[in-house]
């Protein structure tokens, strides 16, 4: 594979995207056991949309490092020709920027830190 860095930053949030989904889904099925495929799918669709990772993109965006700022803020300001139907901009902006970074740290390899932020992701607010 290429350098990660030269990848543009569709590549890494289309990447990042499928990282990010599965790592709730997972989430889910942890805390959530056997129950039914609809019911799974309603609470990662709850998380996994562009309002959803918009907002933690923000809880996030100051826990970062400068090269994990520079790159989520690389995804979220490059220009897609296509959006979510029914999500503002900003927010489809701010999730592929997310989903970026999700993408650039699971193709380096940094599994502890993809895991790091994750937890900041789903981090209640009231356990902060």
């Amino acid at each position: 594979m290429q350098n990660v860095n030269q990848l543009s930053p569709l590549i890494l949030a289309y990447i990042g995207d499928a990282v990010f989904e599965i790592m709730v889904r997972e989430r889910i099925l942890e805390k959530s056991g056997n129950i039914s495929v609809n019911k799974i799918s309603k609470k990662v669709t709850d998380i996994v949309n562009a309002a959803s990772q918009s907002a933690l993109y923000m809880k996030v965006e100051d826990r970062l490092s400068e090269e994990e700022r520079a790159v989520m803020k690389r995804g979220r300001n490059t220009s897609s020709h296509t959006r979510a139907k029914h999500q503002k901009v900003t927010d489809y902006r701010r999730a592929t920027g997310l989903e970026a970074l999700f993408g650039y740290l699971y193709l380096l390899g940094k599994k502890e830190r993809l895991n790091e932020i994750f937890e900041i992701c789903m981090r209640d607010e009231n356990e902060s």
